[in-house]
């Protein structure tokens, strides 16, 4: 087999896509209200959340078309539980270019590629951080027309050893249920696996393929590997529920200025902020450091601390019971400068837990 050095990067053969729906139809509809404004653009139709896991082969039967095919099973009742994920965002009739993400089962699309590399010289790759971008797959939702836009993406990726990769990408709209809904998929996953006897799923794509000719590498652009950000990280307990609007845009300053120290990045003179105020709502405005009031909030104190990807429950997400994968990132899709993200928690009984995810791009 040949090796390759630690700067070549093979072209990605994309090999099958399909739309995976939930089983049943959702009743009733539900619906997300985004309240943008002037930010409806760019800012939300091209930014996304990316996770990659990479998995190695452990066992003979073991391989990344196999865990496609029980992709499309089990991620069909995944949907059930967080019909949101399979849904689209459209313009509310009636209204000044309001934006609203309704569950209306059009579905996600699943990804099936491979990549002429061993898993173990992708992870030693210099440039790693830039050749991950092939490993998700992300359209941009179209300004004119978002109802027909999928919001979530999964890509199946196969290296030459053997092992894989598993792409999620979703809107930066579905971000804070992403990883309630990975953890519910991945038990989904598993228990449907490990306690089904047939050996090899419906949907195995190199069973469907007719084998006495090739697969030609299928035409279908993806906008993901454009403008990756730095991220980090921060918490705060909070006493209520009801995040006021002048309080999100203060914390968020805050940590946006920490994040930006830590970094060695900055974001320019103003940034999205993206508030979660509920499942049912979800605020976007653009803020100006200049016109946003500094807190009084010290870091490193009790009020707000750091946090990291596995507080937002990534650690605890395995499409293989018992195997945990061998590498994992995150990364946020970032255009037209910096964002934040304020979102609650609740894990606590008298107090709740606020995430505040900021986002600055590699490049300003």
């Amino acid at each position: 087999m040949e090796k390759h050095s630690q700067s070549f990067v093979p072209k990605l053969c994309i090999e099958g896509i399909q739309t995976v729906t939930p089983i049943r139809i959702t009743e009733p509809r539900q619906t997300r209200q985004v309240s943008a404004g002037d930010m409806v653009g760019p800012g939300i139709f091209q930014r996304c959340l990316n996770m990659v896991q990479y998995y190695k082969k452990e066992k003979e039967e073991d391989s990344g078309w196999l865990v496609a095919g029980w992709i499309k099973e089990t991620l069909s009742r995944a949907l059930m539980e967080q019909p949101m994920i399979s849904g689209r965002l459209r313009k509310v009739e009636a209204s000044d270019g309001e934006l609203e993400i309704v569950s209306n089962d059009c579905g996600i699309r699943l990804v099936e590629a491979k990549i002429q590399m061993n898993l173990s010289e992708f992870l030693d790759l210099k440039q790693r951080e830039d050749a991950k971008a092939q490993l998700v797959f992300w359209k941009d939702i179209d300004e004119q027309n978002p109802q027909f836009s999928p919001l979530f993406y999964v890509q199946v990726t196969n290296f030459e050893c053997g092992g894989y990769s598993i792409g999620i990408s979703c809107s930066i709209l579905l971000a804070d249920l992403s990883f309630e809904f990975l953890k519910k998929w991945t038990n989904i996953h598993n228990s449907i696996v490990n306690n089904n006897e047939q050996k090899l799923p419906l949907f195995y794509l190199p069973g469907l393929k007719n084998n006495t000719s090739s697969s030609p590498n299928l035409m279908i652009s993806s906008t993901s590997g454009k403008s990756s950000g730095k991220t980090m990280i921060f918490k705060i307990n909070v006493e209520t529920e009801n995040l006021e609007s002048e309080w999100c845009r203060k914390v968020a300053l805050a940590c946006l200025e920490e994040a930006e120290n830590n970094l060695g990045s900055e974001t320019g003179a103003e940034f999205s902020l993206f508030v979660n105020e509920s499942f049912e709502a979800i605020k976007v405005e653009n803020c100006s450091k200049d016109g946003v009031l500094k807190p009084k909030v010290e870091l490193n104190k009790e009020l707000l601390s750091y946090g990291k990807w596995d507080d937002l429950g990534g650690n605890e997400v395995s499409f293989r019971q018992g195997y945990k994968p061998v590498h994992v990132s995150y990364w946020f899709r970032s255009i037209l400068g910096g964002f934040v993200i304020v979102t609650p928690s609740l894990d606590q009984e008298d107090s709740i837990r606020v995430n505040i995810i900021v986002t600055i791009p590699n490049e300003f």
